[in-house]
């Protein structure tokens, strides 16, 4: 993981757009109108005191403007027009929509407040790293455990406390399962990409701070549905596993991270409030404007986390390949061992 220090901008972009300024308060400009950001975003960029949230910008212009509408901002129907009136912007989108959108944003000069995964390809989540680089704009990935009030201090707790040589995580989720009512498993590239890139994010941006980097995946398979399990090595030497899905059974529905190693057990705590996390993420995005250092979930972070699955998917489609040709290559063993058996038959 790359850890070369980068200084995000601290000033504000030169306004292209013929509108005076009413306030001095950062402009924060959303992209997506789904039900991430119906429930979440919107209301937590109206609601915070330290933004003007400056409008709203969605593929189906319809939902842009309900959705400007119910919270007292503009919508655009262009979105470069909604860059050139916002210092920041941020994303409610597939993330492989996200990511050629957040490059451009940056190059605009926008700030970014991405969510996770960045992109499902190296290459669209290293365009929007480099982007903001090049543009020097700070930037943030919504990994809501990174930000909730119970379960971010208790991260950098056992960040600091160190002493760990395992963790078991695993996130069983129910959007895809008989008599799921999630708004969430409408998401095409949810039921595409499944359990690993959708909630595989959130673990790992629990693990890695704790643990250290991936160095190793010793293990990556498909299990029912979704299902992939995980055994990875991190660079304190500790190892982790984890067990994602989008599609247990609605009763099994659960998700949790303990920690095992020379201070006993530690349970990571429960969390909610998408809202108030999401606000924190925006506070985190403002305080790495204004102090000039990257934030640690920051667009590389959101790069080396697609790196991890891109390679964890890969390694659990070969071993699913692996397992079919094996089956293949048993049955066709166990047809030639009965025609053998049929043929001495016939002969006697």
């Amino acid at each position: 993981m790359d850890s070369t220090p980068r200084t995000p901008r601290t000033d504000s972009k030169p306004r292209t757009d013929s509108k005076p300024r009413t306030d001095s308060k950062p402009r924060i400009g959303l992209l997506g109108t789904g039900p991430w950001a119906d429930r979440t975003h919107a209301p937590a960029l109206a609601a915070h005191p330290g933004v003007t949230f400056s409008g709203v910008w969605g593929r189906r212009p319809e939902a842009a403007a309900a959705l400007a509408a119910a919270h007292g901002t503009r919508a655009y129907d262009d979105v470069d027009a909604l860059l050139a009136a916002s210092d920041a912007v941020a994303f409610a989108l597939p993330p492989d929509v996200q990511a050629p959108l957040a490059a451009r944003a940056a190059a605009a000069g926008c700030h970014l407040l991405l969510d996770k995964p960045v992109a499902t390809s190296v290459a669209g989540a290293r365009e929007v790293a480099e982007a903001a680089d090049k543009a020097g704009v700070a930037s943030v990935v919504f990994c809501t455990l990174r930000f909730a009030a119970d379960t971010a201090p208790w991260v950098e707790e056992q960040a600091v406390l160190g002493g760990w040589y395992h963790a078991q995580a695993h996130w069983l989720g129910a959007l895809f399962s008989p008599g799921s009512t999630s708004a969430y498993a409408a998401s095409p590239w949810r039921r595409e990409k499944g359990g690993l890139w959708d909630v595989g994010p959130h673990v790992l941006s629990v693990l890695l701070p704790v643990l250290g980097d991936v160095t190793r995946i010793a293990s990556a398979v498909t299990g029912p549905g979704d299902a992939r399990h995980l055994v990875l090595r991190h660079a304190s030497g500790a190892a982790s596993t984890l067990t994602l899905s989008l599609s247990a059974p609605v009763r099994a529905s659960d998700a949790g991270v303990t920690l095992f190693g020379d201070h006993g057990r530690a349970v990571m705590p429960a969390w909610g409030d998408a809202v108030g996390s999401f606000t924190r993420a925006v506070d985190a995005l403002l305080g790495a404007v204004r102090g000039g250092e990257a934030h640690a979930c920051d667009a590389r972070f959101g790069l080396r986390l697609t790196e991890i699955l891109a390679e964890a998917e890969a390694e659990a489609e070969a071993e699913a390949e692996a397992s079919v040709e094996a089956g293949a290559g048993a049955r066709g063993e166990a047809s030639a061992g009965v025609q053998a058996w049929a043929g001495a038959r016939l002969a006697d």
